[in-house]
């Protein structure tokens, strides 16, 4: 194209001046790349983030379990990619976004119960409420890391989150200052240091134990998750190719996959943090990926068109006014 001199003189002219490609762009990133973002930062980085830091399976097992599961699920992204070549790429990217959307938590149930079974007798035997007047414990957004936590609630929350210890809330409008209570224990206030004794004492350890760990079943557990990762990205790329223009494809694909990629990738760990803070459950940022993997399976399989593969998408008309 470039030899023959068809290249586009105004890309974003003509991307922007088409009402059609417009439309494609939106379809895009609300169809597609809203749900493949979601669903491949919770497989491939959330999981090792849950491992690691709520699970406290420490990082060099973890390691090794994400690897064990790449390479076990490697060849899937060339079957996922291969069968869209065959049935469509919308069928199996949005088939990886309902199957995350209807298991993500329990997957990741599961992973907890395989990684550190402690952590759920943990939080049976000796379960953790913190307790506070209303309006004492803030929402704790911080996208940049610049702002940590000031109150008392909000630090004790804080720190029971990056414990991964679950608890839930209770509002108590007599109360002076906020207080925890682990088991039959309750501290007031905020003090570190006791409440990483009284959580240790009650159960909750600081590193999840590499006897109990079964590794196996983990493994199987991030292999799923791959599963649905492989499903959502292996045909993505095509998918958008076929989508748009070959005059403007750059500049049209870039907009749906950078931007989808950075506001629901990129907004994804400060939200999941702050509503797992919010609520003490530590299973409830998945469903910042189960509501955007669904909605993109709403919107993707009511407007998406399903290309034949390796077809090129019409040119668009400018528009005139």
């Amino acid at each position: 194209m470039k030899a023959e001199g068809k290249t586009s003189k105004q890309p974003i002219r003509e991307a922007f001046g088409s009402w059609t490609n417009v439309k494609a762009m939106l379809i895009a990133l609300f169809g597609l790349v809203m749900g493949v973002t979601t669903v491949l930062y919770t497989a491939q980085t959330y999981s090792f983030f849950f491992l690691t830091q709520t699970l406290r399976v420490d990082i060099g097992t973890a390691s090794l379990l994400a690897c064990a599961a790449l390479v076990v699920s490697l060849p899937m992204m060339w079957l996922a990619a291969a069968l869209s070549d065959k049935i469509g790429r919308k069928k199996v990217i949005l088939t990886g976004c309902l199957l995350a959307t209807f298991t993500f938590v329990p997957v990741f149930r599961g992973i907890t119960h395989y990684a550190n079974p402690a952590l759920e007798a943990a939080a049976a035997t000796n379960p953790v409420t913190v307790h506070a007047a209303p309006g004492a414990c803030g929402l704790q957004i911080d996208l940049l890391g610049t702002h940590p936590p000031s109150g008392a609630c909000d630090k004790i929350k804080a720190a029971l989150a990056k414990s991964g210890v679950p608890y839930s809330n209770m509002v108590e409008t007599s109360a002076v200052q906020p207080s925890v209570s682990i088991g039959a224990t309750t501290l007031a206030g905020f003090d570190l240091a006791a409440l990483h004794a009284a959580l240790i004492h009650a159960g909750y350890r600081e590193q999840a134990d590499p006897a109990r760990i079964n590794r196996p079943m983990v493994v199987l557990m991030l292999v799923i998750l791959c599963a649905y990762f492989s499903m959502v990205y292996a045909p993505l790329a095509a998918a958008l190719v076929e989508m748009f223009p070959v005059r403007v494809r750059y500049t049209a694909l870039s907009f749906p996959y950078h931007l989808g990629n950075g506001i629901f990738g990129g907004f994804f760990p400060a939200v999941a943090f702050a509503m797992v803070t919010a609520t003490g459950d530590i299973y409830f940022g998945l469903w910042y990926p189960v509501v955007f993997a669904g909605l993109s399976v709403v919107i993707g399989g009511l407007f998406l068109r399903e290309s034949a593969t390796g077809e090129e998408a019409p040119e668009p008309t400018l528009a005139t006014h």
